[in-house]
């Protein structure tokens, strides 16, 4: 029987062939998964899992179908290519389903220097809930901190493999390593709760839980005694902390998946300008020890280092080989999918160019507006780029932090939000995301 993920992938295209499919690809994966929670100064809960699951993508001519499974004995393998087949034959034709051209596959497979998984041992779970515990015990030494609601340790190891019938094998092993805190300050209605954690490839770049444990706690004391801000017109400064949803905005009115079904505020936009002119958005899918790293797409081709914004200008969509097809363009090996799905264009490691100013200048220079540290809810019109979410943060009067807020508003347009950053040079360059603070001028605000 196949045990290893390369040796079910390859036995799933076996399989798929006999069944009589035109192409194929088929993704595997294999991980282990260990998280430990803890209250109280207590064990509240464990889990490990391990598991395989495996998917077929099939071609019949135009048509395609997708089967997964977590089963990988030899009979499982046969009966999922059968069923796949049969699917495809009744499935719609679509044109633009394929699999890539064995000139456009990766040929250097070659991980090391991403290094992507940490060589040292697997964490004991003794060892996550003693990381848990020290986040929580740091937490309840802030004073005004009443209660932890949940502190927790975790560890994943996830090896995959793609291989398909146009030459393409490949694979590579990834782990990550986690702590978090949620602290709570107050009592009854009077409750503020605050959040602070860090997730990493390797275990020796994690954050002490100890100090993760001491900023959950100083966010929640901080947060007491919010109150609604004034409505008006102001300046909003985005906290680090979320001020990747700016950007994520802007990757997904790029994706060409929105621009194929022409429900993109950027639809008509390539090669103008969206962001300041000394601003850029650079993607880059080599770093070292980052989530967003991988030598290949779904699809089998050579992830590069590209401009999606390069001094303000829009360069290009984010594509994979169906929406690149759509819109008579080349893949740029943004190819992503799961188990049991197609792919689709999905964006690795960005980075926007950051300013020189500390957030603490920008401060000082909004002089009376909002610093927003936390979003919930979304409305958010696609094709026209109009935006509202609600927000809660801080008020800053003369350039100072005043006082706590929350159930407030912020609305703007994306379009013309995009040209009014200011970033600040306080960006976490070690995610996936490197984004700054980001300030921008003339926000809608609804409060009182």
């Amino acid at each position: 029987m196949p045990r290893t993920v390369e040796e079910i992938s390859h036995a799933l295209l076996d399989a798929a062939r006999k069944a009589g499919a035109e192409a194929a690809d088929a993704m595997v994966t294999q991980g282990t998964s260990v998280s430990v929670e803890v209250r109280g100064g207590a064990l509240e809960h464990a889990e490990r899992s391990e598991g395989t699951d495996l998917g077929l993508r099939v071609f019949i001519g135009k048509r395609q179908a997708i089967v997964s499974s977590s089963d990988s004995r030899p009979e499982t393998l046969a009966a999922m290519a059968e069923r796949a087949v049969a699917m495809a034959r009744e499935a719609p034709e679509d044109p633009y389903a394929g699999l890539a051209d064995p000139s456009e596959i990766c040929q250097n497979l070659d991980t090391t220097a991403l290094e992507l998984c940490d060589p040292a041992p697997e964490p004991t779970a003794e060892a996550l809930m003693q990381d848990a515990l020290a986040a929580e015990a740091a937490a309840l030494a802030i004073a005004g901190v009443t209660q932890v609601s949940d502190a927790g340790g975790g560890y994943g190891a996830n090896t995959i493999h793609i291989a398909a019938t146009n030459g393409f094998s490949g694979g590579y092993r990834r782990t990550s390593r986690s702590i978090s805190c949620m602290a709570i300050s107050g009592t009854g209605t009077g409750m503020e709760r605050e959040y602070d954690g860090d997730s990493r490839s390797w275990q020796s770049d994690l954050r002490d839980p100890a100090e993760i444990g001491r900023i959950a706690g100083e966010r929640a004391v901080a947060a007491q005694g919010a109150r609604k801000p004034a409505t008006g017109t102001f300046p909003v400064l985005f906290d680090e902390r979320i001020s990747s949803s700016l950007i994520g905005h802007l990757l997904g009115a790029a994706n060409g998946a929105a621009i194929a079904r022409g429900s993109s505020w950027l639809k008509d936009a390539l090669g103008e300008q969206v962001l300041p002119s000394h601003l850029s958005v650079i993607e880059d899918p080599h770093r070292p020890r980052v989530s967003g790293s991988r030598p290949f797409d779904a699809e089998g081709l050579a992830t590069r280092r590209r401009a999606i914004v390069e001094n303000g200008v829009l360069t290009g969509w984010t594509l994979d080989l169906a929406s690149a097809r759509k819109l008579g363009m080349g893949s740029t090996a943004n190819a992503a999918r799961g188990i049991s799905g197609p792919p689709s264009p999905s964006n690795w490691n960005i980075a926007m160019t950051q300013g020189t100013a500390s957030r603490a200048d920008l401060l000082r220079d909004m002089g009376t507006g909002l610093l927003v540290t936390s979003m919930i809810g979304s409305t958010i019109n696609p094709n026209t780029g109009d935006y509202s979410r609600g927000a809660s943060g801080f008020w800053v009067e003369n350039g100072e932090i005043a006082y706590p807020v929350n159930e407030c508003t912020i609305a703007g347009n994306l379009r013309d939000m995009m040209l009014r950053m200011v970033p600040a040079n306080d960006a976490r360059t070690w995610l996936s995301r490197v984004v700054p603070s980001i300030l921008i001028e003339g926000m809608t605000l609804a409060g009182n």
